[in-house]
């Protein structure tokens, strides 16, 4: 069995694993480089290549294929880079490029849907079940995304935006969001935006770790309203998933996804909306941390 190689791709930095097998996940090696978006597109291939071939010089192989993690989307009609904060690669045929480039089959799939293949497959879910046909992985941090795992595979979508629900519409209060929506659910409980929303009540800008200490210190009113809105968006948010694709399990992910109260208080609001007289849905924290997009980009 030829080793797993994956790469996470970043807007800062560019990450790279090979790993023994799926059974072991063991790490052979491990290497990152700067992305330096800044220098574009072609840099961008030319850093990955980069990675690549030093690896492959310290280990004495090169690989057959290659998984990459990556910001936005892979459009399945047009082949190309959709909805990517890093803009350079939006338009850009990259796999298609990166294959041409290297001479490697490649493998892509959104960052959301390889952190949720990776806590499915090796991390927090078969931990704590025997079994779990259907995964949902939520990224809450500086966006909102999701990536959907069905019977241990990633599901993309016919337009490759399977998981998306960072821009599903949630309350008029978020306001025009970037994708030229109104009120997307990212618009609300990411954590710029409840920053936001803090700063919009005291006029102070506070961190969210700051504010969220307020709140638990029971110091600040205005801490408090924050968290009990996220704790009811989120309600509504992801009992709209669990109604649509009920999952034996959802992780959480994201520096949002750090917030205890999300597992008490917020499952407690989920069950308000879930259209079922109780909740069997599992929520659990991740435990591959930073290794979940490169893990996840190898298990592709």
């Amino acid at each position: 069995m030829m080793p797993l190689w994956g790469i996470d791709l970043g807007g800062t930095k560019i990450e790279a694993v090979i790993i023994e097998d799926k059974e072991s996940m063991n790490v052979l090696k491990r290497m990152r480089l700067p992305t330096e978006k800044e220098k574009g597109y072609l840099h961008i291939l030319r850093q990955i290549s980069k990675l690549i071939e030093t690896m492959a010089a310290e280990v004495g192989f090169r690989p057959e294929k290659i998984g990459i993690a990556h910001p936005g989307t892979l459009d399945p009609s047009t082949q190309t880079i959709k909805n990517s904060n890093t803009t350079v690669m939006n338009g850009k045929p990259m796999k298609r490029d990166l294959e041409n480039f290297l001479g490697i089959q490649i493998n892509m799939a959104n960052d959301a849907n390889c952190f949720a293949v990776a806590e499915a497959l090796v991390g927090s879910v078969p931990e704590n079940l025997e079994y779990a046909d259907v995964v949902f992985g939520i990224i809450m941090g500086t966006g909102v995304g999701g990536g959907l795992v069905v019977n241990g595979r990633v599901i993309g979508g016919r337009q490759g935006i399977a998981g998306e629900w960072g821009h599903n519409f949630l309350d008029d209060s978020g306001g025009d969001c970037y994708c030229g929506k109104v009120g997307c659910t990212e618009r609300i409980i990411s954590g710029p935006n409840l920053e936001r929303h803090y700063k919009e009540l005291t006029g102070k800008d506070l961190k969210l770790k700051e504010i969220v200490e307020r709140h638990e210190a029971g110091t600040d009113s205005a801490a408090t309203e924050t968290m009990e809105r996220l704790i009811k968006m989120f309600g509504k948010g992801v009992a709209s998933i669990i109604n649509m694709i009920d999952p034996d399990a959802i992780v959480i992910g994201g520096g949002v996804g750090n917030i205890d109260l999300l597992y008490t208080e917020g499952v407690e609001e989920v069950k308000k909306h879930v259209f079922n007289n109780r909740l069997d849905t599992l929520f659990l924290k991740p435990s591959l941390g930073d290794s979940a997009g490169v893990f996840g980009a190898a298990l592709l």
